[in-house]
This record gives structure tokens, sequence and C-alpha cells, in this order.
């Protein structure tokens, strides 16, 4: 929940509000607020930090009719809630018309109670964020820059999307970072969660190559004897990640099982562990990331859709090296800096041509792909200028756009041929896709992953399972 303004409850029984102050805290909101005199209630409103009030109706001094229609009429951007024991249609319709977000009826079931309140939180951080996005994009500047200090950039596309990040940092919502390979989502990631404030940790989890079990595991952790060699108890990350942010890397290879236990965290904040029947709550911040289409994914029935719009809660696209080409001399002088520093020599200086050579390449593996060409062009240096063969070998060893679609046209359609009037199963197209961006890439695992749009680790587990199952076949 969004930890920067607090919930006030408002009750002259005390006990009333002892009790739904702990339900609501239980449920992962962490700020809330009580108060018994309704006389104190605008008091509260004037602090600035109160986002949705809880009301109860009928209270000595002020009555909560009274409270309600001032709360409307002055304060219109924070939700008010109606919780009273006058359970009558006129009474409810009056408190609806004169503006309250819900009204709900003594005694309230708690799950009536949380969903309520987690529903008006909503609506005020997101009412909070489209007017601070607008009020960002006004100004067009960064106002905490220091957050952004890692990522190399000087790209006006850049600069939205830090803006973007500084307007729904503190909502504590999901998000979902978006973009190819080697952009620098981790790096979002890692910002947004300095920006949010919170005290807890930033936990990063890869799901790739990750079963459901072991995901589980990773993730939930498990009891003592839950299976066999679990001798004793095990804290799961989102332990680790309490207070903090849970980073899901790779969240497109996520599982259907695994799938739903994310909606469920998502959801409801909780969790079990392995071996486990009660329920645990987490209070961690998740914001996920890949470089897939989940669109796709989704009208595939490969990624549940109701996740998907759950993570979707914030969405952010990072643009590919090749959209923002200014940046590519500012990073390849950090680069060369880094690694002259790493492996103690002087900072090598290099051609005029080298950047235009840059410019015009595509970099499939956008910036870990041109950090992966500094380092090593540094690590093979000698002495002198910077010779542009370190970079060629690369840079020049992949055929343009044009020629790459041109070469995978003819080999799908010599491939569709073979076939006769079989329709091709995905694995099948899937396996020639690698083979010829391996082709393509002239064995170069890095760059043939990047023109496929996995990880390098994605694509080497492929392989592996392909030469695995060939293995068997062949036996067989």
């Amino acid at each position: 929940m969004d930890t920067s303004f607090s919930v006030l409850l408002v009750d002259d029984e005390e006990h009333i509000l002892q009790s739904s102050a702990v339900v609501l805290r239980y449920a992962g909101i962490r700020h809330v607020r009580t108060e018994a005199d309704s006389r104190q209630v605008i008091t509260h409103i004037e602090q600035g930090d109160i986002g949705v009030v809880v009301l109860d109706l009928f209270m000595p001094n002020v009555s909560g009719t009274d409270l309600l229609t001032e709360l409307c009429r002055d304060y219109p951007h924070i939700p008010v809630i109606v919780m009273t024991a006058a359970d009558e249609v006129a009474t409810a319709v009056e408190c609806m018309r004169l503006g309250a977000f819900d009204y709900l009826v003594k005694p309230v079931d708690n799950a009536r109670l949380i969903s309520s309140v987690k529903r008006a939180i909503e609506m005020c951080s997101l009412k909070n964020q489209v007017r601070e996005l607008r009020d960002h994009l006004l100004t067009n500047t960064v106002t905490q820059p220091e957050a952004f200090a890692s990522i190399i950039t000087t790209s006006v596309k850049m600069t939205s999307v830090f803006q973007y990040c500084e307007v729904i940092a503190p909502s504590m919502q999901p998000v979902i970072v978006l973009g190819e390979t080697g952009v620098g989502k981790e790096l979002i990631a890692q910002a947004i969660h300095r920006l949010s404030g919170v005290p807890g940790k930033f936990v990063t989890v890869n799901i790739a190559g990750l079963d459901d079990n072991m995901l589980s595991d990773t993730l939930f952790g498990h009891t003592k004897g839950a299976f066999t060699g679990a001798d004793q108890a095990r804290k799961g990350l989102i332990t680790q990640a309490a207070e903090g942010t849970l980073f899901l890397d790779e969240i497109g290879d996520l599982g259907e099982p695994s799938q739903v236990k994310l909606l469920r965290l998502l959801q409801e904040q909780e969790y079990y562990p392995i071996g486990s029947d009660v329920p645990h709550i987490s209070n961690a911040r998740i914001i996920a990331a890949t470089n897939k289409n989940l669109r796709k994914l989704v009208a595939d029935k490969t990624f549940r859709n109701d996740l998907y719009y759950r993570l979707c809660s914030h969405q952010v696209q990072i643009p590919p090296l090749r959209d923002r080409k200014e940046d590519i001399a500012l990073l390849l002088d950090a680069f060369l800096e880094e690694a002259a520093e790493i492996f103690h020599k002087k900072v090598p200086a290099y051609p005029h041509e080298l950047n235009t050579m840059l410019t015009n390449y595509s970099f499939p593996g956008n910036i870990r792909e041109l950090k992966a060409l500094a380092f090593d062009a540094v690590a093979r240096h000698r002495q002198g200028m910077l010779s542009l063969e370190f970079f060629k070998d690369v840079v020049g060893q992949l055929p343009s756009p044009l020629l790459q679609e041109a070469a995978l046209t003819q080999r799908f359609s010599d491939w569709l041929r073979e076939t006769g009037d079989r329709f091709p199963k995905v694995c099948e197209v899937e396996d020639l896709l690698i083979d010829e961006a391996m082709h393509l890439a002239k064995g170069n695992q890095r760059v043939a992953a990047s023109l496929l749009g996995y990880s390098r680790q994605t694509l080497n587990k492929r392989l592996m399972s392909r030469k695995k199952n060939r293995k068997t076949e062949y036996g067989s």
C-alpha cells in the first residue's frame, strides 16, 4: 500500500477504533491513525498527511454527517468511507449523494473493510500520481537526480522515464519494467527503490531457470520437515525484502503454478512457505522486469491475464540504445575509464571514426554489449590509440537488419517447403530461430542471444536442453 499518507479512523467507540486499526495494519496498511473526538478531524486533515478517512455517522459534538459534508466540500481529493450501524437505504443514498466513497454497515466484515480501504487508497494514490506527473512534465526536470546517478544518459527519452519513476516510487504499487536485454532494467528498479524511501533492502531474484518448487523455496522458504532433506526451517528472500523491494527479473519465464502464487502475493500480500498451512504477510514492494512481450504471452495463454494487469499498475518502458544514440559517446568514455581502472592501464584515446561506427550499429545487446566491447578492447590494448579493429570484430560481423530479415525469410520459406503441408510446432520454429541467430552471430552466444531477445543464460539453457534431447533420441 501507498506509504506516503495515512488512513484516519474516526469513531467515538474506542474498541471499534482499535480493532479496525489492527485489521488494517495486519493487511499491510502500515500508517493508520485513530481519533475518537470528531472535533479534531479537521486538525488531522490540515496536517496534510491524511489520504483516506473512515468515518462513523453518529458521534457527539460534530456529527458524522456534518463532517462528511465538510470533507467532501473542502477536501474532495480525500476519499471518505462511512462506517455506521445505520442499515437504512435512505441514509446510504444520502451519504453517497454527499460524496462518500463507500458505505459500510456495522459490524463490518474484516475482508469488506480491507477491500474498501485498499480501493480508496489506490484511487487516492492514482490521483496524486496524475497530479505529480503533470507537474513533472510541465517543469521537464528530475527533482532527485542522485537516485539515477548510476545511469549515464543525456537522452530526453530517459529524462521522461526518470520523471515517471519519481512519480510512481512512493505508491508501493507493483511496477513492471520493460525493455530489451541489456538496457538497464535492474538499474531503473534500484532507482525506484531508492526514491521510495523504504527502509528495507533491495532483493533480486532471477526467474529464469527456476522451476516452481525451486522458485517457491527461494522466494517463500520452507518449514522444517517440509520435504526430504529439510532438516531446518528456511526463510525465503521475501523475508529479506521486508519493508523493502523484491525485484523479480525475467518475469516472462514464470511458470503457471508460480504465477498463481505471485498473483496471491500481489493481491492479498500473503504467501505460504513450503510445508506451512499458515499464511504469512509480506509488505515488500514488487518490481518485475522482462524483455519479452507480455501482451503476446497473455494472448498465447502462457501468462495469466489477471497477473499481467496486476503487475502493470505502473509500467516503465526503457528505450533501446539505438533510440538514444546521443548516449553512446558518454557510455563509451565511462566504460573505457572503468575498464582502464580495473586493468590498471591508462585510459586509451580512440579515433573519431569509432563514434561514427558505433552510432551506425544497432546494438542488439544494448548497453551491456557496448560495455563488453569497451572492456574487451581495453583488455587487448597495448599502446597508442585504441584500434578500430577491436570493435570491427563484433560490429562488422553481423549483416545489416535488412540482410538479417532477408536471410531469415528465405530460410523460413525453405524450411516450410521441406515440412510439406504439416503445420509447424512452436518448438520447431524456436529451434529454427535459434539456429539462424547462431549462424548470423557466427557461433557467438552473446550476440545470438541479443538477436533473439534472450539473456545469455536463457540461450545457453535452450542449447543445452536441445543437445540433451538429441542425445536421448540418438540413444533410443
